[in-house]
């Protein structure tokens, strides 16, 4: 296994990523917008960091669907990326006494996990994967609103409003 000197810890959120980049003991730390234009800014600022970049290894929480795109952009550039279970990191901060909580603690702790776990490297799923990936949540979507508007008319009929769902059906 390689050495690992320089780890970025990321905390991902819908909108924006906090990051921290651990770097011989001392952090850096930076906002960006979780876009891609957020995405090319991270890249610009690890590229002026000083950070040993075909060595960092970058590490964030399993977010959903929000930290797919940055981790995929991560990888394609040439870092190993780990993308970790949050409830590795959580028992991490359990593990350091750290009960405070915000993004940048924990993009802190985050970047900590990795240089002290070295988590094993992420590989984005093939493109088709992740496509059906997509339409299968699409999908359930719509029969959970189909599911609710089924509800909704039950309700009105219950209600004696049956005019209501002669309007729908």
């Amino acid at each position: 296994m390689e050495a690992v000197r320089d780890v970025l810890g990321i905390d991902v959120s819908k909108s924006k990523l906090d990051v921290a980049l651990l770097m011989n003991g001392k952090v850096k730390a930076k906002v960006v917008q979780n876009t891609p234009d957020g995405h090319q800014a991270l890249l610009e600022w690890l590229g002026k960091s000083k950070a040993s970049l075909p060595a960092l290894h970058v590490c964030m929480e399993s977010t959903g669907a929000y930290h797919e795109a940055v981790a995929t952009t991560l990888h394609a550039a040439g870092f190993r990326v780990s993308v970790v279970n949050p409830a590795c990191i959580k028992g991490f901060g359990y593990s350091e006494n750290i009960r405070n909580k915000n993004d940048e603690i924990d993009s802190r702790l985050i970047a900590r996990y990795c240089l002290a776990m070295e988590p094993e490297r992420w590989t984005p799923p093939p493109l088709e994967q992740r496509q059906l990936r997509a339409w299968t949540l699409r999908v359930q979507a719509l029969k959970d609103i189909r599911q609710q508007e089924a509800n909704r008319l039950e309700a009105h009929t219950v209600a004696g409003m049956q005019d209501v769902a002669a309007h729908v059906t």
